[in-house]
């Protein structure tokens, strides 16, 4: 049962506004956070809200899964990073891991950790069930989404907030995607975020929720290839279409999340050998 879904999107120089601030339960734990932290923020509780959930009724019993996008970090911190790195022309490493690394505001590694969405959106929210955490593209979103409904389907959690955020528009992830094959262009890249708040059908009937939604299949495969002999020709269908905007792994719920409660059927077969669908109908 789809209980809610919750969507962030900050495009640089303009879109949403992306301060999770009114959510944080102390503000001072804001300095810790980066774009992703951000987004994952917001977008929980926009799937919480949209659920009519404004307090968890068993914080032990709801968990957090989530995919993470490629590690992100800004083109400034990394030309600072390499120019304290050299010394007469050449790169020192005794100055890379004394100088340079001294030079870096020590905040900076903490935006930049994998686990660190799930980390704030668990304090934000006060979730203290199972969480799992991977990345970095939208077939780990659906690691995600089987772990969650295992979770479900044992009856260890009542709840399970599933997401994806994805800071892609800084110059590492650019880069990471200037140089694969077939390259995908920055300006295809959107920094985005998704959650779906998922419970099962008797939860969502102890609460007298009809919910906006349902998981009517689900489908995930892996099939092992040697990358330095053959590539995999990526591919993301929504209702059979194609999408030009890579999302990562907050496609599924952000699409989710604009059809409104809609059928949707999504299929992606993704670069690292992921192939996966999943059909969900409305409420």
């Amino acid at each position: 049962m789809l209980a809610g879904t919750g969507r962030a999107l900050r495009v640089p120089g303009g879109g949403c506004e992306c301060d999770p601030t009114p959510y944080l339960r102390s503000p001072r734990t804001r300095k810790y956070m980066g774009v992703q932290d951000d987004m994952a923020v917001i977008a929980a509780a926009r799937a919480l809200e949209s659920a009519h959930i404004p307090e968890l009724p068993d914080p032990e019993r709801t968990g957090v899964f989530l995919a993470v996008g490629y590690i992100p970090f800004e083109d400034a911190d990394i030309e600072e990073l390499a120019s304290q790195s050299f010394e007469q022309g050449s790169f020192s490493m005794e100055r890379f891991s004394t100088t340079a690394l001294r030079s870096m505001n020590p905040l900076l590694t903490f935006r930049c950790l994998s686990n660190m969405p799930a980390f704030h959106v668990s304090l934000a929210f006060g979730i203290q069930g199972p969480y799992f955490v991977t990345y970095p593209g939208p077939g780990q979103f659906y690691l995600a989404l089987e772990a969650a409904l295992d979770a479900l389907a044992s009856g260890r959690i009542d709840h399970a907030l599933v997401g994806g955020t994805a800071h892609q528009r800084n110059a590492l992830v650019e880069h990471h995607f200037r140089r694969i094959e077939p390259p995908v262009p920055a300006g295809a890249l959107q920094d985005a975020a998704g959650f779906l708040l998922l419970e099962t059908a008797a939860s969502a009937g102890r609460r007298g929720s009809a919910g906006c939604g349902r998981l009517a299949s689900l489908s995930v495969a892996f099939s092992a290839f040697d990358p330095w002999v053959e590539s995999r020709e990526p591919s993301e269908l929504f209702d059979g279409s194609a999408t030009a905007v890579e999302m990562g792994t907050a496609s599924l719920p952000f699409a989710l999340d604009l059809r409104k409660g809609a059928p949707l059927t999504h299929e992606i077969r993704t670069r690292d050998g992921i192939e996966a669908s999943s059909v969900w109908e409305g409420p």
